[in-house]
């Protein structure tokens, strides 16, 4: 027994060898560097290990809430990093998606049983199981449609209008049976703000203005490219790539400070009139996460700090491990917060 017990701990110590040589070793230093002093300190760190900009907001409660930026805005035109910057935040826009179905859920203008046949009956026989596909599958990602971000070679020339996007999955066998699976999906917030769009008999953006970013005084918060001043938006390079992104058509955009405030309203219920709180709770989450090429975004409540930390950081590099080391730093961030740094 003492032998077989011997020979399981070498394979272990040989494979936790062996694995580390298939860890970028960037990673590795990273996370064992000794902890900043101060959140500051560790963006200068970020910087260090190769990211071109990075922007941070933290609201923790009793305290002001504080802004910090390291590396560049623009790195081509060396202007250096703006804590109020524009950036896009990607899929963290389904946070607002979600909030506007569950308004309009409430008000019952929308059902969340019933089916995407029954909102897009155009649909029928070219998405395959629209007559079981409800409203509430298509917020929890549990649909079983494509994702057509997943598409061949997508991000090498990614589509600008959702009839575009859509029209890559049409006539596509299912991924699994409607309700028996969870799988992240694009696609389903694209037919999500096509419904709205139906419901609502004018964009629905209008709607998240008037119902979230006018509710919040958010002004910093936009739907489109098309709306802002480019050189307020923080560059976005990906690795391999060497143009900046930052003209490219890829959803919202806004400050870390906006989507704070609005993390912050989501969690603490500020945001919801009576009954929508129970059922955002019953259909969606309370944070997330944003990738596009050249924009990478992570917005979270802490609940032990009671902190709002929003995270921006670029470039991407989708087969690389630039995802990975800015969840590093995020945690790092939040330690210090915690009040770990000194441990």
């Amino acid at each position: 027994m003492k032998k077989k017990k011997a020979i399981i701990r070498a394979m272990l110590f040989i494979g936790t060898i062996t694995s580390m040589f298939f860890v970028p070793w960037v990673l590795v230093w990273a996370w064992i560097l000794p902890m900043p002093d101060t959140v500051q300190a560790q963006l200068n760190e970020a910087i260090e290990h190769g990211f071109d900009g990075i922007i941070v907001y933290v609201d923790k409660a009793g305290q002001s809430p504080a802004f910090y930026a390291a590396g560049w805005h623009d790195r081509k035109n060396k202007i250096p990093a703006n804590p109020e910057a524009l950036f896009k935040i990607a899929s963290i826009s389904k946070l607002y998606t979600a909030v506007v179905v569950t308004k309009l859920v409430n008000d019952g203008r929308l059902s969340l049983d019933k089916t995407l046949a029954d909102y897009c009956p155009e649909l029928v026989g070219r998405i395959e199981n629209a007559e079981k596909i409800t409203l509430r599958m298509l917020v929890q990602h549990r649909s079983g449609i494509p994702n057509y971000t997943d598409t061949y070679n997508y991000w090498a020339s990614p589509k600008e209008s959702n009839k575009e996007n859509l029209e890559l999955v049409l006539d596509l066998p299912a991924n699994f049976e409607p309700g028996e699976a969870y799988e992240y999906c694009n696609t389903n917030y694209l037919l999500l703000s096509q419904i709205m769009d139906k419901v609502l008999g004018y964009a629905h953006f209008q709607f998240i203005q008037e119902e979230i970013l006018n509710r919040l005084k958010l002004t910093n918060t936009f739907g489109s490219i098309s709306e802002v001043n480019i050189d307020d938006v923080m560059s976005g390079y990906h690795v391999g790539y060497p143009l900046d992104l930052k003209n490219d058509k890829q959803g919202m955009l806004a400050t870390a400070e906006d989507v704070g405030i609005f993390i912050r309203a989501l969690n603490n219920g500020s945001l919801f009139d009576e009954g929508e709180q129970e059922i955002y709770s019953s259909i969606y989450v309370y944070d997330h996460t944003g990738l596009v090429p050249g924009y990478q975004s992570i917005a979270k409540y802490h609940k032990d700090i009671d902190a709002v930390v929003i995270q921006f950081t670029n470039p991407t590099y989708f087969e690389g491990y630039n995802w990975n080391l800015s969840e590093i730093v995020y945690s790092r961030i939040v330690k210090i917060l915690r009040g770990e740094s000194a441990i």
